[in-house]
């Protein structure tokens, strides 16, 4: 309002007299339409109380039933197994039998088999069929599962050899030294060379913490090499290849090798204690799906490789195995918003998920 002439002034004063004297008066009639209209702090208070409750209520509801779903098909899930387990029981028992005989009960022969020759092969006999696919580009409707699509088509043969190369020299020069060790422990245990084999479910049960001290042991040695001077020196020759392949999952420094490929994987069955089965079948185990997570073909049936192969393509993303610490540690956001994370499932049909979940043109993830 513009300021009032001279003449104007008495008329302003007495103006602002009446809006003085008015306000106070004014001011309990606001507070009483607004409790009027049913406003109340208190209220208000008690009203979120309510809804928080009652959602906590709705969850408790909804994680117990839940819970009591997951056990019961945990349960049928056991009893099913166990079952198949009792029938063939008798068999796997007698030939691992047979199998001590022969070797006549040599705890360093039978250690050397399950920790070293039998996961190898398993190893190699995988990455063998792989390599062949990678070379060759036959059967040729296999690169329709490439990740990458382009890269590595045909692998390049002098890289690919390198690759052997340091594969080969990590197990007989780094892990096979390692196991050394490793046999004192087991026997220091009682167990390990037992002649009776373990019960499917402390089976189940060991497999179980050894992928779980894997995961932990795993993340923070991979998350260590990434420390930019270990990565200059260490971790920067397993990312040469920025497009994976199955051998290059034990492509790696030395010290790499230890920290992240071998002793997550040994630890457990250290702890435990376990079987020389259940050490040969998780050696195996892990060996094939390090493999198939590098394999850089999303293949029907098999575990989806898209997590790793992720890492590979963007070096600070998905550090772990399960992906279990890398959400709690919010390393795995930009993998979250991108087509791989929704590619990154079991493939239950013949159609390559590239094809179904195609890119966005233009737009990289």
């Amino acid at each position: 309002m513009p300021p009032p002439g001279r003449a104007g002034l008495p008329a302003y004063s007495s103006f602002l007299k009446h809006c003085k004297r008015s306000a106070p008066n004014r001011l309990p009639s606001i507070i009483k339409m607004k409790r009027d209209s049913g406003y109340s702090p208190m209220a208000e208070q008690q009203k979120q109380e309510e809804k928080l409750w009652d959602a906590m209520k709705i969850t408790a509801r909804v994680l117990g039933t839940g819970l009591l779903v997951f056990t019961a098909l945990a349960n049928f899930g056991f009893w099913y197994l166990q079952s198949i387990w009792d029938a063939s029981g008798h068999f796997w028992q007698t030939t691992w039998l047979k199998l001590y005989d022969l070797l006549e009960g040599e705890e360093w022969t039978i250690f050397f088999l399950g920790t070293a020759l039998v996961p190898a092969l398993a190893f190699w006999g995988f990455n063998g069929i792989l390599m062949v696919a990678d070379v060759t580009g036959k059967p040729t409707f296999i690169t329709r599962y490439r990740i990458q699509p382009g890269k590595n088509d045909p692998v390049d043969t002098k890289k690919l050899l390198q690759a052997i190369y340091t594969a080969l020299c990590n197990q007989f020069f780094i892990s096979l030294p390692m196991f050394v060790p490793m046999f004192y422990i087991m026997k220091w245990w009682g167990n390990t060379f037992s002649r009776e084999l373990p019960t499917f479910r402390s089976f189940l049960v060991d497999l179980s913490i050894f992928t779980l001290i894997e995961e932990v042991l795993f993340y923070y040695t991979h998350r260590l090499v990434h420390l930019p001077l270990l990565y200059k020196h260490i971790h920067k020759k397993h990312h040469e290849w920025t497009a994976p392949i199955g051998v290059v999952s034990i492509y790696a420094h030395p010290v790499e090798h230890i920290l992240s490929n071998t002793l997550p994987v040994m630890t457990g069955p250290m702890i435990m204690g376990s079987h020389i089965v259940s050490i040969a079948a998780w050696f195996s185990l892990a060996l094939v799906t390090t493999s198939i997570s590098h394999c850089g073909y999303h293949l029907p049936f098999l575990p989806s490789p898209e997590f790793h192969d992720f890492h590979h393509l963007k070096f600070n993303q998905c550090y772990g195995v399960l992906g279990v610490l890398d959400y709690l540690h919010g390393t795995d956001r930009v993998f979250r918003q991108s087509k791989a994370y929704q590619r990154h499932r079991v493939l239950l049909s013949l159609t390559p998920l590239s094809e179904s979940i195609p890119e966005v043109p233009g737009r990289a993830d």
